[in-house]
């Protein structure tokens, strides 16, 4: 697309002049007075910001339209314009650098979780790079410390220290004494030790911001400043089923038409998103962020290592002769809770005494500054997501349309990694590494939600700092928004609930918990046997030996059909025409599993990419001839959704509609589930093979029971409409008296699924990951005509895989009593060398054993064969830091198999139970 201008009279483009250098103002930065080489009368050479009137024309049209010229905005369009990518507009309400972009602690860890890595490791190898070209951007590799003072935060501590050691992070662990010796003004009597990451480091984020900009204009991108985005145009269709494709841009200074928009804008991200049609959801809300520098003083030196205080929530640094000291404080404040206003920063206020705890202790880890004069409290806001994570990528309401917010008290951190992911993501469609954790799609409409954001900021803040144990560490705020038709009887039951999607789920129920008793409340987290271990293991058993009931309610529920059907009518026998057989083509392209299937079939398929790794993973249940129901994962409500949409095209006549909130599902499982049921309903529920059935159980009707359970043991899966869930379930719970019913939580759904070597969501399948890598490839029919993803897995099954998924289970000298446990991300070593990390963890009661799953790659990177696994190979894993042996297995464990069959002649007490024909 060529770019079009019309000739205003007001500021327009302005392009900020190459030998512009610029690398601070102390209106806008922490750290220092603001310095220019052009030595001549410029904006950089004053403490105001700067704006000038010229006649360079608005443009009309462009490819790439960024909104906010902050460090994250300027960052993709630079990235663009070094690839080609010359056609882009950077947009600012106000001007370059003006929003939270200048605020911020100015440091780089690569301490941090793989996916977060790797993102910011390219952001220090970038701006370590430009400034050894020459551009000043304040940039020291100064190291950091991360401390410890309990035992619980070193083994935290130890844990991501084994995992980020053999992929290639330089970091040891130092003792209190080697913590001294780095950083001699420290006091260190109370720590257990602490980790030395050499590779962190400090840099000035309005420099970068501005350095960026300097470069994208130079490479061809155009910089209007002082223009507000007024509304994005769409091309939407009312009721159409394709999503809507951004045309143009409505500003202050005129209209823009565009191919890709890009909403970058920080703290007024979530606001630019509700001026479109659709609106779009982005879920971020600013919090005050406060920081603390002090006067200069002669102990400052540069070549201090940064001091990460976790267990105080405290962080400290040493700039251009000053301390600066911050954290992220246990209970943090929302910043404009009524909206930001015009003049946002008069309207911030120092509290000292909210800031006082972090003071305090940072005086007492670096003891001389009790005895230094500070400057005053600077008070710096910044965009926080739900969950503490970056908000990335391609909307699902408006097709073109990306994000790149919630920076989390950190722009300068992710600012470079983010910028390149979201310009390949434009400029190829799509990322060959996985985004998973910060996909825009994990979120639904609540999480939009204003009162729950603020809410929620109030603790995600502090959640930086704090011990996550594995499984352990649910929210506090915010909570009871999505729940069951049975979570008040499950809560009376003992429930100990978890929240996935908004939605509370069991995860396991307390046995010593009375009705009487208040809500069971999750004990303290711990990296040894978790406090609930005895319950998981009554839970198992009922599942192995009796009957279990599960809650999976909060499972994704999709009707796919042919258009122009009441998207709420319930399926029913009517529904079996459409023009041709265009469901099922539709179906059979996006699934590799072969979907065609009789009415009444269930099938288990995967949905692939074009690369074969998994966009989703899925339950389908044939309704009608042109008709599906889709059982999903929680997380991928919002994910499925847009993948089914994005490839419904406007000849097709398909309609998809996300019925989640119409239907509850309860599993129930164990080998006495079939006589149980049966008393329940006068249908035969020997189902053949994967097959469903209506059924009306007790006095419900329009009930699905599917021969089929998430589990691996025997049971059904039941999908119940809403308003009949309660009835079921305590006609479930009143017969399955005599059957030894118990409830079970998620966490004993998790360790049956794990100890049978079944993979799952987010943890083993994701969009880089194949079937064939997980041994799935049985589920896969290249026999069939052309699916998404055929060839990249005809490629693979011939070629090879470069890694497999392996089951592996630790040996006896594994104490579970005594040792820390594995709970995933481990690194699994093959004869000494590192080969892979584990992914899901969990006890296997009838192995009575710890088991792991995890990838395993070849060392020396060429194909993993079976032979590579099973032949003259000694696996072990690295448990915060230490070693345990493990057998490795690419098969399924062999197990006692248990049948409904066998108990067939089981009769349990009447207890007036309820049937109906």
């Amino acid at each position: 697309m060529l770019r079009q201008y019309a000739i205003t009279g007001v500021a327009a483009g302005r392009r900020i002049l190459p030998e512009h250098k610029v690398w601070g103002s102390s209106f806008y930065s922490l750290y220092g007075t603001t310095s220019c080489l052009c030595n001549k009368e410029c904006r950089f050479r004053t403490n105001l910001p700067y704006s000038t009137k010229s006649s360079t024309p608005f443009p009309l049209q462009s490819q790439v339209v960024i909104c906010g010229a902050g460090l994250v905005g300027n960052s993709i369009a630079y990235h663009l314009t070094r690839e080609g990518w010359t056609d882009v507009v950077v947009l600012d309400q106000n001007e370059i650098g003006s929003g939270t972009s200048h605020t911020g602690s100015g440091v780089l860890g690569v301490f941090k979780p793989s996916a977060e890595r790797q993102i910011v490791t390219y952001s220090v190898n970038l701006i370590k790079r430009l400034q050894d070209e020459g551009h000043d951007l304040g940039f020291k590799q100064c190291g950091s410390l991360n401390l410890a003072q309990t035992r619980e935060r070193t083994i935290a501590l130890k844990r991501r220290l084994a995992y980020s050691k053999p992929s290639g992070l330089e970091c040891e662990w130092l003792d209190r004494h080697e913590i001294k010796r780095r950083h001699p003004l420290l006091h260190t009597a109370d720590l257990e030790g602490g980790v030395w990451v050499p590779g962190d480091a400090v840099a000035d984020p309005y420099a970068v911001c501005t350095t960026f900009a300097s470069l994208a204009q130079s490479q061809g991108a155009l910089y209007v400043e002082h223009c507000t985005v007024e509304r994005i145009m769409t091309d939407e269709v009312p009721h159409s089923q394709i999503i809507p494709r951004v045309t143009h841009i409505v500003t202050s200074q005129g209209t823009i038409h565009c191919e890709y928009f890009v909403n970058a804008s920080g703290m007024w991200a979530r606001s630019v998103g509700e001026n479109s049609s659709p609106k779009v959801r982005i879920p971020a809300f600013p919090a005050e962020h406060f920081f603390l520098r002090t006067i200069p003083v002669t102990e400052a030196q540069d070549g201090l290592p940064v001091v990460r205080d976790y267990d105080s929530h405290t962080f400290c640094l040493a700039r251009n002769q000053q301390f600066v000291v911050g954290g992220f404080e246990r209970h943090a404040k929302p910043a404009f809770e009524n909206g930001i206003p015009q003049k946002w920063r008069e309207a911030l206020k120092g509290d000292d005494e909210h800031f006082r705890p972090i003071r305090e202790a940072g005086e007492h880890r670096l003891p001389l500054l009790k005895d230094v004069e500070y400057q005053a409290l600077i008070n710096a806001p910044d965009n926080f997501s739900p969950d503490g994570k970056w908000i990335l990528g391609e909307t699902p309401e408006i097709d073109n349309y990306f994000v790149a917010v919630g920076m989390n008290g950190n722009n300068l951190q992710g600012g470079g990694g983010v910028g390149q992911a979201i310009a390949e993501w434009i400029m190829y469609g799509s990322l060959a590494t996985e985004m998973l954790p910060f996909d825009v799609r994990r979120f639904i409409d609540l999480h939009n939600n204003r009162r729950y954001l603020k809410e929620r900021t109030r603790e995600v803040v502090g959640r930086h700092y704090e011990i996550l144990y594995p499984g352990q560490c649910e929210y506090r705020l915010a909570r009871k928004l999505r729940c069951s038709p049975v979570y008040s009887e499950q809560e009376a039951q003992g429930a100990v609930f978890g929240t996935r999607m908004g939605f509370e789920r069991p995860l396991y129920f307390d046995i010593t918990h009375s009705r009487t008793d208040p809500p069971a409340q999750m004990s303290g987290g711990s990296f040894k046997k978790p406090v609930f271990f005895d319950c998981i293991r009554e839970e198992y058993q009922a599942c192995r030996e009796g009957v279990g009931i599960i809650d999976l309610s909060s499972f994704t529920k999709i009707k796919i059909t042919s258009a122009g059907l009441d998207k709420y009518k319930q399926f029913d026998a009517d529904e079996t025409k459409s023009a041709g057989n265009q469901v099922v083509e539709y179906m059979q392209k996006l699934c590799s599993n072969d979907v065609n299937m009789p009415v009444g079939g269930v099938i288990h398929t995967g949905m692939q990419n074009e690369r074969g790794g998994f966009e989703n993973d899925c339950l389908l249940v044939r309704k009608t001839d042109n008709s599906y129901l889709m059982l999903a994962p929680t997380t991928q409500q919002t994910r499925v959704m847009d993948w089914l949409r994005r490839h419904i095209t406007a000849e097709a006549c398909v309609s998809v509609t996300d019925i989640s909130s119409m239907y509850s599902v309860l599993g129930i499982v164990g080998p006495k589930s079939r006589e149980m049921l049966s008393l329940m309903c006068n249908n035969d529920l020997v189902l053949h093979g994967h097959m469903a059935k209506d059924i009306n159980i007790a006095y419900a009707s329009g009930v699905t029971v599917l021969s089929f359970i998430h589990m691996g043991e025997p049971g059904y899966t039941l999908i119940i409409p809403a308003e009949y869930t309660l009835h079921i379930y305590n006609q479930l719970m009143k017969i399955g008296h005599d059957y030894g019913i118990r409830n079970v939580g998620m966490l004993t759904m998790r360790a049956l699924r794990v100890e049978k070597f079944i993979p799952f969501w987010a943890e083993e399948l994701d969009s880089t990951t194949t079937p064939y890598e997980v041994g799935r490839g049985y589920k896969v029919k290249l026999n069939k005509e052309y699916f998404i993803g055929k060839f990249a897995l005809m490629r693979q099954s011939s070629q090879g895989l470069k890694k497999r998924l392996v089951h592996l289970t630790l040996d006896d000298s594994f104490d579970p009593d005594e040792d820390v446990w594995p709970w995933g991300g481990e690194p699994i070593f093959r004869n000494n060398l590192y080969v892979g990390n584990t992914t899901s963890t969990a006890f296997g009661f009838t192995l009575n054993k710890m088991v792991c799953l995890g990838f395993v790659r070849h060392h020396e990177q060429q194909n993993v064969t079976p032979e590579y696994i099973l032949q003259n190979a000694s696996f072990e894993i690295d448990i915060a830091g230490r070693r345990v042996a493990a057998h490795a297995s690419l098969q399924p464990p062999k197990m006692p198999v248990v049948r409904m069959d066998g108990f067939a002649s089981y009769r349990p007490k009447s207890r007036g139970i309820i049937t109906q024909k």
